[in-house]
């Protein structure tokens, strides 16, 4: 697959008919995977080191809307720095933007200084979040696109899983320095990763037409509501049933994440994309309401961790399908465009999921939120399709693959 927005891939990058034997891919994975998992150390972890030095609750939760803002704000600009950087040169600014700054927080953990830091390392991961699902994009040929996508996904979530209560276990039992270090170390490894990714040949004729956002609708509000449902979970529910087994919850709807993910991939391939997606949001819906029973005191742990199965399966498919979706309505000259669209998608649900339902359960309840969650997961995405067209013209050509969604 080519691209007239950023760069166009040498034909021999993607003859060889295995996942793991087209060039390049590889080393994509692995730069997405070394980055997310320095950030995945740090993320509970400087909130809990102001808090812990005596900053305000307010203080500390600012360190990550300043990080997501400034990732949000980088992710607009990304289109436009692939087209003419390429996407080597941005995986290795925002390696460098992410991790090198943690470094700083051993100097100085004070409130102005921890959100400069964390503006600065928002940058460099807006850069990677970005680039890096758009070269997956460039360097998939068609035929595997669908679980290319999905390896992306266990790569970032792998890493997830293990950074995120990692980096909280070192910090409780030694110090935050030994997790500064390592989140510094980490996502600069990315570096090497990014080294390995083979030349691409940069395109210099004119920019491509702007393509019409209503294109885009559809996919970025898809992962938006699942992630909407998604950043709630991960911010209240813990807090709304205390008494559970919420870390082992947590953990296993990561777990179906990569399941669903992958698998939704792996189907598209065969089916073509879009099919799964109904099946997705369906799935997410459907486990928020044994959420909201277990937080209305009417379920317990087992229903808990069903839950958290459900929820996971069905939000990794929503997060390839859509991802699946908006390559194919943007076409290989909006590659950068898409995956920008549905990274702000997903960030952005997360933090307005966190916001939103938080406040929803402080007036309401937790069971209402969690309910509420369960009606905008389809929802939005249905009027979301009811809003734009279905598809671009021609898309079914330039994608080269069947399916619709």
């Amino acid at each position: 697959m080519s691209s007239g927005c950023c760069d166009v891939a040498d034909p021999e990058v993607t003859d060889d008919p295995r996942l793991f034997g087209v060039r390049g891919l590889v080393a994509a994975w692995s730069t997405s995977a070394a980055a997310f998992a320095g950030f995945s150390l740090l993320l509970p972890v400087v909130p809990w080191a102001i808090a812990e030095e005596g900053g305000s609750d307010t203080v500390a939760g600012s360190v990550t809307a300043v990080f997501m803002f400034t990732t949000v704000l980088t992710q607009i600009a990304m289109p436009r720095l692939l087209r003419r950087f390429g996407h080597r040169a941005t995986l290795v600014a925002g390696c460098l933007f992410l991790g090198p700054p943690s470094l700083l927080f051993l100097v100085s953990m004070e409130p102005a200084a921890a959100l400069g830091i964390s503006a600065i390392r928002g940058i460099g991961f807006g850069m990677i979040t970005v680039a890096s699902a758009a070269l997956v994009g460039e360097l998939a040929p068609a035929r595997l696109l669908g679980r290319a996508t999905g390896m992306l996904g266990i790569a970032i979530a792998s890493s997830q899983m293990i950074g995120l209560p990692t980096g909280l276990a070192i910090a409780e039992r030694f110090s935050t320095t030994p997790v500064f270090v390592l989140g510094a170390i980490l996502s600069s490894a990315g570096l090497i990763a990014a080294a390995r990714l083979p030349r691409l040949e940069t395109r210099t004729g004119p920019p491509p037409a702007r393509m019409p956002f209503v294109l885009l609708l559809l996919p970025t509000v898809s992962v938006g509501a699942g992630a909407i449902a998604y950043g709630g979970l991960t911010s209240l529910l813990a807090i709304a049933v205390a008494d559970l087994p919420v870390a082992a919850a947590l953990a296993v709807l990561s777990g179906s994440t990569l399941i669903g993910r992958f698998g939704a991939g792996a189907i598209a391939d065969r089916l073509g994309a879009g099919r799964m997606l109904p099946v997705g949001l369906g799935l997410a819906a459907l486990a928020m309401v044994p959420f909201a029973l277990v937080a209305d005191g009417r379920a317990g742990a087992v229903v808990l961790i069903g839950a958290a199965v459900c929820f996971g399966l069905g939000f990794g498919v929503v997060q390839n399908e859509a991802l699946l979706i908006a390559f194919r309505r943007a076409g290989s000259e909006h590659i950068g465009s898409a995956s920008a669209a549905w990274n702000i998608g997903f960030d952005a649900g997360t933090g307005a999921g966190s916001f939103a339902l938080g406040a929803i359960a402080a007036s309401a309840g937790y069971p209402t939120a969690f309910t509420v969650a369960a009606v905008l997961v389809p929802v939005l995405p249905l009027l979301a399709r009811l809003a734009g067209p279905s598809e671009r013209p021609g898309v079914a050509q330039s994608a080269e693959r069947p399916g619709a969604d």
